[in-house]
């Protein structure tokens, strides 16, 4: 007996961990369809007992068929809208009668209980008058006279113009009820829970994909945000040494350079739970909503922990307050950013949690933000250079089938100033491209075009052109590539084209300039000169000027005005600087209006003696401006080896960067050592397009 009980009580026990937990008595069950139902039913027995079986039928039918023959039992009118309306009972003996099988009907439980044919009348005397006219030859004790009734309303109308709305309101009404109590079996909830987090969460079910290997051309980056990642795998490692590891990480970067995959990849090398969000997220019409959903956030991560959290373009929420304050008082994104900075200043230094943030607009973001115990690093993400760029390229030309011509090296030194996204575009096209033109392989020449595609635009082969605009297109072209190639700082044009691109392009030419981040005054103006060039070139072939150097002028205004006010290269300006990254002076001028004028006129100056200079420049070169511009009507597009058979040589021996990185000789940049290079590829590669493409608009 012992044995029995003790082999019979670890059943019990087993079956304990069984019974359903208490949350779990709304969990799957929806009281709503209830509500649906019950409407539903009553709809339908509505319809069950109130169905109108009857049929309309003219007078005269009434009175030859039913009423004379003696077969009408008895007539019910009552008013029906304008009319009066007379059902027609007809005697339970006479309806089994042939005549009237098409008008014989049963309610929907079988009983023939209702009116049989009903009329419509004018007035009821009017009915009672037609009645009598009818029934004269019948004695006055046999007639049949029409009962009348008043009726206020048919139960159909009542029915759907009462009870429906009535039931649906308060459905509504429960419906809200419950979602403001948070539903059933919860609590706390907002309306519509239109206060909680909209957070993607990304754990051991969703795992992130993505990882270091992805992410290629950020090598400084990643070096910072691996730190984070050890840091979630080994939190002891830091801590025993006294460490604190950094609570909030900004990425900082242009559009495209890779600050989200960076995150992803963050997300996928720690294996621990991810939030996702955009601080767009936040914002709703409704006041505090956002600093509600900034509360569940970090809530739901406390639960989480180890976890991180990466709100993506944050400068939606993060702007620096007081800026709109004649906006109103109650400013929502500033509620939702001090209820962040709230939640972000409260977390221990061992809370497991780690927050990123990425955004393209530092300067705009608030102070506080940025302070140390909140997002103590900024990790800048540029655009990728020489190196960065052919790893980008290599991750993204393993899905291609490439041939073997196609080089890595060489597209990145094509490609300057592209970022991450340009160059998956660039690879996007090319087997497209590719596609498009039946190749097994996408080769070398699918990849150019894909390069001029993104920087120029869609080639309009079938675009009317005038000669005379052909004509004067190509002598504004030839102007930038005589200015581009006599001057000593002008960037290495490597092809000039006539053929339409894009929206309003009718010509282009690309340059590849030297990847560098200081420019002096002498660059700056021989490249300004360069940008004159068709302008010029159009004032001394045809004495007059077009609407094509649009973008020309508007480049040169923008870069002379930096000269002026922000760069300090004017004498009598001074070495003042006016720069506003942060738009803090949106109603007024940090200067007088007298140093307005002078910057105005020191401008004004600095264009015309540019013009000048490059009017000087061409009118010494037209025998070559003019050979050049035939050479373009000819062909309609030149590269670099048709300029030296046109001009000769380059006066200026300075190597390009795509030379200089491709073929590995004379090269001392801090981008290229280290490299082994292949020894391919020559200077005047016959398409060698950049980034620097520029259109003239017409």
């Amino acid at each position: 007996m012992m044995k029995e009980k003790e082999n019979t009580k670890p059943k019990l026990i087993k079956r304990i961990p069984n019974i359903p937990k208490k949350p779990q008595k709304g969990s799957k069950f929806n009281i709503f369809w209830v509500y649906a139902a019950i409407i539903l039913g009553l709809i339908l027995l509505q319809f069950l007992f109130n169905a109108d079986t009857s049929k309309p039928v003219p007078y005269q039918t009434f009175e030859s068929q039913m009423l004379k023959p003696g077969d009408v039992e008895k007539i019910v009118a009552y008013k029906y809208e304008d009319l009066v309306r007379a059902d027609v009972f007809i005697k339970k003996d006479r309806i089994k009668e042939s005549k009237y099988e098409q008008y014989r009907t049963k309610s929907n439980f079988g009983a023939a209980d209702g009116p049989t044919v009903y009329f419509t009348a004018g007035s009821m005397d009017g009915l009672d008058a037609q009645l009598k006219e009818s029934q004269k030859d019948i004695p006055e004790n046999l007639r049949i006279l029409a009962v009348k009734e008043t009726r206020q309303s048919t139960f159909n109308s009542w029915f759907f113009t009462v009870i429906i709305p009535v039931l649906l309101f308060i459905g509504f009404w429960i419906f809200i009820m419950r979602r403001m109590g948070g539903g059933a079996g919860g609590g706390g909830g907002q309306i519509f829970n239109i206060g909680k987090s909209k957070a993607t969460l990304f754990d051991k079910e969703s795992q992130v994909n993505v990882t270091f290997n992805d992410v290629a051309g950020l090598e400084e980056a990643k070096q910072e945000v691996m730190e984070i990642v050890d840091f979630l795998k080994n939190p002891k490692k830091y801590s025993n040494l006294g460490g604190k590891i950094p609570k909030g990480a900004l990425l900082v970067g242009s559009p495209g350079t890779g600050k989200t995959l960076l995150a992803k990849a963050v997300a996928g090398e720690a294996q621990v739970p991810f939030f996702s969000l955009s601080g767009s997220d936040f914002v709703e019409m409704f006041v505090g909503v956002g600093a509600s959903r900034v509360r569940d956030l970090f809530k739901q991560a406390k639960d989480k922990a180890p976890c991180i959290i990466f709100i993506d373009e944050v400068d939606a929420i993060g702007r620096a307050r007081g800026k709109n304050s004649m906006m109103g008082g109650n400013d929502e994104r500033e509620n939702t950013l001090n209820q962040l900075l709230v939640e972000m200043d409260g977390f221990g230094t061992d809370s497991g949690i780690i927050i990123l943030a990425a955004t393209n607009r530092p300067d705009v973001l608030d102070s506080a933000l940025l302070r140390p115990g909140r997002f103590d690093r900024q990790i800048s993400i540029d655009k990728p250079d020489l190196v960065g760029r052919e790893q980008i390229f290599k991750v993204h030309l393993k899905p291609i089938k490439t041939a073997e011509e196609v080089d890595a090296k060489k597209l990145s030194a094509q490609t300057p100033g592209f970022a991450g996204a340009e160059i998956a575009n660039v690879c996007n096209e090319a087997a497209l491209i590719a596609a498009r033109r039946n190749k097994t392989k996408v080769d070398m020449q699918d990849f150019q075009d894909a390069i001029d595609r993104v920087i120029g635009g869609l080639e309009k082969k079938n675009k009317i052109i005038s000669p005379e605009e052909k004509k004067i297109v190509a002598y504004h072209e030839a102007g930038h590539a005589i200015a581009g190639w006599f001057l000593e700082h002008a960037d290495p044009l490597v092809k000039v084209s006539i053929v339409p691109r894009g929206i309003a392009a009718l010509g282009y030419a690309q340059y590849l300039p030297k990847e560098q981040f200081l420019y002096t005054t002498e660059q700056l103006t021989d490249g300004m000169c360069m940008t004159m060039g068709g302008r010029v070139a159009e004032d001394i072939v045809f004495g007059k000027i077009s609407t094509g150097a649009q973008n020309d002028l508007e480049r040169i205004t923008k870069l002379s005005y930096a000269m002026v006010t922000i760069y300090g290269m004017n004498a009598n300006v001074g070495n003042v600087s006016f720069h506003d990254p942060q738009t803090e002076y949106n109603f007024n001028k940090p200067y007088s209006e007298k140093t307005a004028e002078i910057i105005d006129h020191e401008v004004r100056i600095l264009i015309a003696g540019v013009y000048e200079r490059t009017k000087q420049l061409l009118t010494e070169k037209r025998e070559g401006l003019e050979k050049l511009a035939q050479k373009l009507l000819e062909k309609e597009i030149l590269f670099q080896a048709d300029l030296e058979e046109i001009l000769g040589k380059r006066p200026f021996d300075n190597r390009t960067t795509y030379d200089e990185f491709v073929n590995g000789t004379g090269d001392q940049s801090p981008a290229a050592k280290g490299l082994v290079h292949d020894g391919v590829g020559e200077t005047t590669d016959p398409s060698a397009p950049v980034n620097a493409a520029k259109t003239e608009e017409n």
